[in-house]
């Protein structure tokens, strides 16, 4: 009796193989059509394809800046300029939406009506409303209502409102800047606080139970013990709305603040270098999710269970 060895194409392993391989002989194939195609058009509409606008002087002002511009510094400083104001909406927005959101998220399952209801009245506005229009309204209806400079209003004696921003304690945020920053945090935080109520619920009875039965105070429960295990459940719905509220951030270009995609829409408007500045755009906003993703996950890991 002899053990043949059965044919290679009906073993698994070699099919999980090929198919990658098919795979990625299709999406090269893809690119280089797309690539020759767009060669070919830029070629009869007697473009050059290239990066070389970069260094050209890029003569537009930029109204809110963190380091020095001038215009007549080159497209690339600008653009600089543009990611690090994108970059400091979405580190800002990020932290403040999580505070709001668990709060809300916490307060959605509190024993107290008002404080309940008024979660709940939060979360339904919010997230059912577009956040363009939440945008608008934070800006021409809120911010441009408020006093001039000379009549600021101080609340506390550590922050002014006027039109010119939020002043606190030396620091001083544009409206435009105050407005996308109140709007993400505000229209992301109610999609976070849906989320962390579905993972609290999570969490099994006997868990309460156990915690109670200790003698240990519903504050104390929440954070050592029922708050701790939901993460397993929040973190990744958690990751897609820091990956959102940072792709949001783009709208930034219907109340004027120079984000990222202002500048470069500034840019491609004056080189009429439409590809490589949507190349540019696409890579840094990959870049941002790549970044946030690969922080969420490494925090993903460290509050899985470990069998041993």
């Amino acid at each position: 009796m002899t053990n043949s060895k059965p044919p290679i194409w009906r073993d698994y392993r070699f099919w999980q193989i090929a198919t990658q391989f098919i795979a990625v002989i299709l999406a090269i194939a893809i690119v280089a059509i797309v690539w020759m195609n767009l060669n070919r058009n830029l070629q009869q509409l007697g473009i050059k394809f290239g990066f070389d606008f970069l260094q050209q002087q890029a003569s537009f002002d930029i109204g809110e800046t963190l380091i020095n511009y001038k215009p007549t510094d080159t497209y690339i400083l600008a653009l600089w300029v543009g990611l690090i104001n994108s970059l400091r909406v979405a580190i800002f927005g990020i932290f403040l939406t999580t505070i709001v959101g668990v709060t809300a998220g916490i307060a959605r399952l509190s024993d107290n009506w008002l404080v309940r209801n008024i979660s709940l009245v939060y979360v339904e506005i919010f997230r059912n409303t577009p956040l363009l229009l939440q945008l608008l309204f934070w800006y021409f209806a809120v911010f441009l209502s408020f006093p001039k400079a000379e009549n600021k209003v101080s609340v506390g004696g550590l922050i002014s409102l006027s039109q010119n921003g939020i002043e606190v304690s030396g620091f001083t945020f544009s409206p435009e800047f105050s407005t996308l920053l109140l709007g993400l945090t505000f229209y992301t935080g109610a999609f976070i606080a849906e989320i962390v109520r579905g993972g609290i619920q999570s969490v099994a009875r006997g868990q309460w139970e156990a915690g109670f039965s200790l003698g240990l105070k519903p504050t104390l429960l929440m954070r050592l013990v029922i708050f701790p295990q939901a993460l397993r459940v929040i973190i990744p719905p958690l990751t897609s709305q820091y990956l959102n509220l940072t792709k949001n951030s783009s709208l930034a270009i219907a109340i004027g603040y120079p984000d990222i995609y202002f500048v470069a829409s500034t840019t491609f408007n004056q080189t009429g270098k439409a590809v490589e500045v949507m190349l540019l755009i696409m890579l840094t906003y990959l870049t941002f999710s790549l970044i946030i993703s690969l922080m969420m996950n490494l925090l993903n890991r460290t509050v899985q269970i470990k069998e041993r």
